[in-house]
């Protein structure tokens, strides 16, 4: 039997020694002083050890206290390496593999190829709405149950739809999770229903011919500032999101060539996108040019040089030509082009294309990428000459 002042007095030799406490128990003092408490036992006729803990931290005491509880193990025919190591891997469920854990890496693993805004907007759901209550959760354990209250949390404060956001993200991090071992299946499959249906809001558009014409008329009289007026002029001619449209560079363009390229960085999808430019286009970036060509963006804000104009300016413009905004929005020019050139029987992949609406097949979009631009390039020309027509038609009717 071992004592303290044994244990403590006990001095290392060149080779690892033991000291024997019984039923099991010794002491290993390594070369190097250290001294580890090991129990040793048989099962299946086999000799095994388990460490119980380095001296002083686990004092005589507590190292028998352990050790009578590997024998009990070993009495019930339970390998007390094997409750190690499965107390061990409970211990991970409970810290590396809970739902704050799995989120955090599938956010790390998946955000670098969405757009900023995406990106911050998941983000802000994970922190206010998900983790908070789900976070200490092991993500193997989370039931659909648990899943639904949280929804319905961020449900009750009146919203809908970031509850239905909030579901989609927890179902990825779920299948995240599955995919690399720590889950077994995905609860928010279990909730499909379980949410308020989705009313449908579309952006408000004009689509009418003669109130086109009335739009682009009232736009060529715009009194505000000169950037603003381009952008507001530019916007219905590219069609493109006003994000897009705000923060277009100089680089980005070649006038030559009448293109745009507007980089995957900046695009909704991810995908490099070609946005032909008509005369029209044409005219009110050069005309623009000798403004704003000698700093890096296309529509600066009047306070600073390096950002672009806001993303209400030119929703502010349309409010002060008197249109409200249940009428039109900036992102309503997309509406009114797609609405339009459909009824005007253009091909619908081409208009898609160039809407910039995702592809979820690759082999499709690469076809469509490869085919459709000369198509695109007529039919954005095509586009501009119809606004001034409508322009035109309206001006006259007006004289009459």
């Amino acid at each position: 039997m071992l004592t303290k002042f044994l244990i403590e007095n006990a001095k290392p030799d060149a080779k690892p020694r033991r000291l024997s406490d019984g039923r099991g128990l010794y002491l290993e003092i390594a070369p190097s002083g250290g001294k580890w408490w090991r129990f040793k036992y048989r099962l299946a006729g086999k000799e095994r050890r388990i460490s119980l803990g380095v001296y002083p931290d686990v004092g005589l005491a507590e190292a028998r206290e352990r050790r009578e509880q590997a024998r009990k193990h070993v009495a019930a025919g339970l390998d007390p390496g094997q409750q190690r190591r499965a107390e061990k891997l409970a211990l991970a469920e409970r810290t590396e593999n809970t739902f704050a854990a799995v989120a955090q890496e599938w956010f790390g693993l998946f955000s670098p190829k969405w757009v900023e805004t995406h990106a911050t907007k998941v983000l802000g759901r994970l922190e206010n709405d998900l983790v908070p209550w789900l976070g200490a959760r092991p993500v193997r354990d989370i039931t659909a149950p648990e899943v639904l209250s949280v929804l319905r949390r961020i449900a009750s404060r009146g919203a809908d739809e970031t509850a239905r956001r909030a579901l989609q993200d927890c179902g990825r991090v779920f299948r995240y999770a599955i995919a690399s071992g720590r889950a077994d299946r995905d609860p928010t499959r279990d909730l499909a229903g379980a949410l308020a249906p989705r009313f449908v809001v579309h952006l408000p558009s004009i689509t009418e011919p003669k109130a086109v014409g009335a739009l682009m008329r009232a736009i060529d009289d715009y009194q505000g500032t000169f950037v603003t007026r381009c952008a507001l002029r530019l916007a219905p001619l590219v069609f493109t999101r006003p994000g897009e449209l705000r923060k277009a560079e100089w680089a980005e363009f070649d006038l030559e060539k009448a293109e745009w390229r507007i980089p995957a960085a900046r695009m909704k999808m991810r995908e490099q996108h070609i946005v032909p430019l008509s005369t029209q286009a044409l005219a009110i970036l050069r005309e623009l040019q000798p403004l704003t060509g000698r700093f890096q963006l296309v529509f600066p804000s009047v306070r600073s040089r390096v950002r672009p104009i806001s993303d209400n300016t030119v929703n502010a413009a349309l409010r002060r030509l008197g249109y409200a905004r249940d009428e039109i929005t900036g992102h309503g020019f997309r509406s009114m082009a797609s609405t339009l050139l459909n009824e005007q029987g253009w091909n619908r992949d081409a208009i898609e294309r160039q809407l910039a609406h995702g592809e979820r097949d690759a082999v499709r979009a690469a076809y469509n990428y490869a085919e459709h631009l000369p198509e695109r390039r007529r039919m954005m020309q095509a586009w501009a000459d119809y606004l001034d027509k409508l322009k035109s038609e309206t001006s006259r009717a007006k004289a009459a």
